[in-house]
């Protein structure tokens, strides 16, 4: 971040659009970065921890919305959600998603810069904002979505890796079946509890791979047996209806990893 001036950070492929939005913002005071894809704003958000995010959703490497779910899984620095998209369900979706604004183009820059303003005056920067968690030997870099013990990778589908994530964001904290299925599955799926139990039986059996070699999760050696350390272990204790939490208070120790999600009830 630039001494004394807040940093934007502007995510278009369009370089016209940059081009005015720069403009405006460096008149108000902005310090400006630029990133016309997906990737780059990801890399600048992780280098530059910039102060506020301008992000179109039609970028050429990937949707916009990926880019704010990534970006959403280790900051909280306001983003502004630009987009020719006008129907009132998309607003909902990126709002939901974690934008704190959403701007259909064409859009006057007075308008989008107060909104910049009276987003940033929400905002408090967290003092945890840091993009890799560590716990013992478990490292989760939340940038990269890569998890490594002690420097071993290990491979997790989408949805295992945004259960880890959760936990490893609130250890030490309780956080309710309610929660994780909303924020995993979705707010239709509030209610499939078992869908816990399947994925955190999954995670509990994860293999982790210790061949630094080999990338690819069925690669194996010359002798035909992969190169696999003790599996990810993660315990779960019985629950009983209706107010069920999981507590995230113990996420590693020594390998085979052990964390307890134990279940209360409230």
């Amino acid at each position: 971040m630039s001494e004394g001036n807040p940093l934007a950070l502007v995510v278009d492929d369009e370089v016209q659009i940059r081009r005015i939005l720069r403009a405006g913002l460096e008149l108000d005071g902005f310090a400006v970065e630029e990133a016309e894809n997906g990737g780059d704003a990801l890399r600048w958000a992780t280098l530059r921890s910039p102060d506020l995010v301008i992000l179109d959703l039609g970028l050429p490497d990937m949707d916009g919305s990926e880019v704010l779910e990534r970006l959403r899984g280790w900051s909280t620095v306001p983003v502004i959600a630009l987009s020719v998209r006008s129907n009132e369900a998309e607003k909902v979706r990126l709002l939901n998603k974690g934008a704190d604004d959403y701007i259909v183009k064409p859009f006057g820059m007075a308008e989008l810069l107060a909104r910049a303003r009276a987003a940033m005056r929400r905002y408090a920067r967290a003092s945890t904002e840091e993009p890799v968690i560590k716990l013992g030997p478990l490292a989760v870099d939340l940038a990269a979505r890569i998890v490594t013990i002690d420097g071993a990778r290990v491979f997790l589908t989408p949805k295992e890796y945004r259960m880890l994530q959760l936990l490893a964001q609130h250890v030490g904290n309780v956080v309710t079946h309610q929660f994780l299925l909303k924020e995993i599955w979705g707010v239709p799926h509030l209610n499939d509890t078992h869908y816990l139990r399947i994925f955190m039986r999954k995670l509990r059996q994860r293999p982790i791979r210790r061949n630094r070699a080999s990338c690819s999760p069925n690669s194996a050696s010359d002798s035909g047996s992969s190169h696999r350390s003790p599996r990810l272990r993660l315990g779960w204790s019985a629950v009983k209806e209706p107010h069920q939490m999981l507590s995230a208070s113990s996420i590693t120790t020594p390998i085979p990893i052990t964390s307890t999600a134990r279940a209360i009830e409230s």
